[in-house]
């Protein structure tokens, strides 16, 4: 064992062990309060975020199929965010709810998944933290067991996995038997523009494009964010989207250069096709979960087209984005959360005159709608912008255009909703919510997040001097 294995692993390690600690307290939750079970979680989840800041090193573990740099401990770190502002949101769901250690040992495990995908250099790592990472989740979706809606979507979720599983691991069959190796550097060094090598690249690429719900596999994401419970739709959103992208990122850098030319091309297609199509869909929605399902399909196309850029500046502003759309996301979902377990209400107009008895939450929705419309002065904006800035470099300025007139059009289904929330109608008004005080944390922090982001740039230079 390497001298400074629990530097390196540590983030793992940290999970790992938060997982087991929640197993053993199992064992004595019915001595314990609700409350003091969410608040020492909740806890556990802060340690496990701060921990990502501290003692990091850069190197590799087992055989070198695990890598860590300054890079990958802060999309970790991302990771780590999100999982802890969904925890803060939940509170008032997971009051009632029996299973509460179940639902984080399920979502931890997905995470612990999640690390060892970005950090992998092999594609058995890859491999193995990808069905870490699904699997749970598809447990997860089905959590709400009185609902048919949540074992569809569970079902769904399981069967498309499956899948797309199976085309990948023809992929790596294909990948392996062209290089006899499954190391991405030897792997990179030894493909070339051969029509074997290309079909086997797609083939195991596919299921990465499967993970983020790029069209057209994308099929599975609308009943599975309705279906699930909104905790876990919102972990769906944002954790699982970002580590997709962090794992694509990451596979194109260091395994596919020699077909750049190959999977640019196929990029550029598939996030076109991506905007227009979760665009027009997102449109047509009344429930907002689904609305922010076919939101999420097109945010994804706009960073596709980034990466096909291939650049540091492209990289730099892919992360950035992720980490305002994780902020962004969760200012909505945290609002969504709390109604959903109060009320039972998801459908847009449900939220007719909110800001009547809440103005607090309207606020907070309203300012994570504009940030995921890319409305200035909020993040969002700035983020599109550096989206379609390094794009620009590797794609023509037809495409961009149409890129950049989706956007106008997506700001139509969201500010669709802003304008339900603030309409005048007092006969379907929602009653005053008490806002626990998990929750009013979490949404503070996503919506200064958003704010301030975009007017600071400390977040993406601090991005920019760890490539």
């Amino acid at each position: 064992m390497p001298e400074n294995f629990f530097i390196l692993f540590k983030q793992e390690l940290w999970v790992i062990a938060i997982i087991f600690l929640l197993l053993l307290i199992k064992l004595k939750s019915k001595q314990l309060t609700v409350n003091t079970l969410l608040n020492g979680i909740n806890i556990l989840l802060l340690l496990n975020f701060i921990n990502g800041f501290f003692f990091n090193e850069e190197g590799r573990l087992f055989g070198k199929m695990f890598v860590t740099n300054h890079l990958y401990v802060f999309e970790k770190n991302i990771l780590n965010l999100s999982v802890l502002l969904i925890s803060l949101q939940s509170t008032k769901w997971l009051e009632n709810h029996k299973h509460i250690i179940e639902f984080y040992v399920l979502l931890l495990s997905s995470l612990l998944g999640m690390f060892l995908m970005i950090s992998s250099a092999n594609i058995l790592m890859l491999y193995v933290g990808l069905e870490l990472s699904t699997i749970p989740l598809a447990a997860a979706a089905n959590f709400d067991l009185k609902r048919k809606t949540s074992g569809e979507g569970a079902m769904k979720l399981i069967i498309s996995s499956a899948f797309s599983s199976a085309i990948l691991l023809l992929g790596i069959s294909f990948l392996y038997g062209c290089t006899g190796t499954l190391d991405f550097s030897v792997i990179n060094n030894l493909l070339q523009q051969q029509p074997l090598h290309i079909a086997a690249f797609l083939l195991f690429f596919v299921g990465l494009l499967f993970k983020v719900s790029a069209v057209p596999f994308h099929l599975w994401t609308a009943d599975v964010y309705e279906g699930s419970p909104v905790a876990i739709t919102s972990f769906l959103s944002v954790a699982s989207k970002s580590a997709a992208i962090f794992v694509i990122l990451n596979v194109l850098n260091k395994m596919a250069q020699p077909l750049f030319i190959t999977w640019h091309t196929v990029l550029i297609w598939v996030a076109l096709i991506t905007i227009i199509i979760g665009n027009l869909f997102a449109i047509r929605q009344q429930n907002l979960k689904r609305l922010l399902a076919f939101s999420s399909i097109a945010q994804v196309g706009f960073i596709l087209l980034a990466v096909s850029t291939n650049s540091s500046a492209g990289n730099a502003s892919i992360i950035y984005f992720i980490l305002i759309y994780v902020l962004s996301n969760l200012a909505v979902f945290g609002v969504i959360t709390l109604v959903s377990a109060v009320l039972q209400k998801e459908t847009i107009t449900d939220y007719q005159s909110f800001y009547t008895n809440n103005k607090f939450l309207s606020w907070c929705l309203c300012i994570g709608f504009f940030s995921l419309a890319g409305v200035p002065p909020t993040a969002g904006f700035f983020g599109k912008l550096f989206l379609l800035m390094s794009a620009a470099q590797g794609i023509t300025y037809t495409i961009l255009a149409i890129a950049a007139l989706n956007m106008v059009i997506s700001m139509y289904y969201y500010l669709r909703v802003v304008k339900t929330i603030f309409a005048k109608n007092e006969n379907s008004c929602i009653e005053k919510i008490s806002i626990p005080a998990s929750n009013k944390i979490a949404l503070i922090i996503c919506v200064m997040g958003v704010l301030l982001t975009g007017i600071l740039s400390g977040a993406y230079n601090y991005i920019i001097s760890l490539q």
